[in-house]
């Protein structure tokens, strides 16, 4: 082992529980997964957990927050496409980008806010709204490219940045509910290459690939 792995810091008992959290409440639900579930997976105590957060409600509020940071940095830093110069470039090769993260079983690429929202959005008002903050945290982010695609080629139908990037949206979540459905991300891809097709549509390119 090198030396600067083994001084890098390690993960704290809060940072495993939250990547607990996100692993669990991916495959099972955030109804089924039980604080001491969540402890197990992140080799903590119960005590450690208590420590640091005062319920699985508190933990999942964490969780979202945790989870809108990681999307900024994985799906709107770190990808190369990122530096695209034409924003409508950018914007497919992002939708490519999603596609291509529709692989393996449904748990590795569904989304935690959106599993969690879907259980929890009657009876915590708290997990809505934290869930709602980092959808819409997705939404307009991704809208900012929207909007300089439209203002360098124009949109069809008056279509708006914040509506096209919450439809995508809409579709993403739709394709992980069709992957779970069927245990499979063959039609979620499907799903996602539709939606490709109608962007270009709408910017009236059908030449880009």
């Amino acid at each position: 082992m090198s030396s600067r792995n083994a001084n890098a810091p390690r993960p704290s008992a809060r940072s495993k529980l939250i990547d607990a959290a996100h692993m669990l409440v991916r495959k099972q639900g955030y109804a089924a997964t039980s604080v001491d579930e969540i402890c197990a997976a992140a080799g903590v105590s119960k005590g450690a957990f208590f420590h640091h957060f005062a319920s699985k409600e508190e933990l999942g509020v964490a969780a979202a927050e945790q989870w809108t940071a990681r999307a900024d940095e994985l799906i709107f830093t770190l990808p190369p496409w990122v530096r695209i110069e034409d924003p409508l470039e950018r914007l497919l090769a992002h939708i490519d980008f999603r596609m291509f993260m529709l692989e393996g079983p449904p748990e590795g690429f569904t989304c935690f806010v959106g599993t969690m929202v879907q259980e929890s959005f009657a009876s915590s008002d708290t997990l809505r709204r934290a869930s709602d903050a980092s959808i819409s945290a997705y939404c307009e982010r991704l809208a900012v490219d929207i909007e300089a695609a439209i203002a360098r080629y124009g949109i069809r139908d008056g279509v708006s940045a914040i509506s096209l990037s919450y439809h995508i949206q809409a579709v993403l979540q739709g394709a992980f509910i069709i992957a779970k459905a069927k245990n499979s991300p063959k039609e979620a891809r499907d799903s996602v290459l539709h939606l490709k097709r109608y962007i270009k549509m709408l910017f009236d390119r059908g030449d880009l690939e």
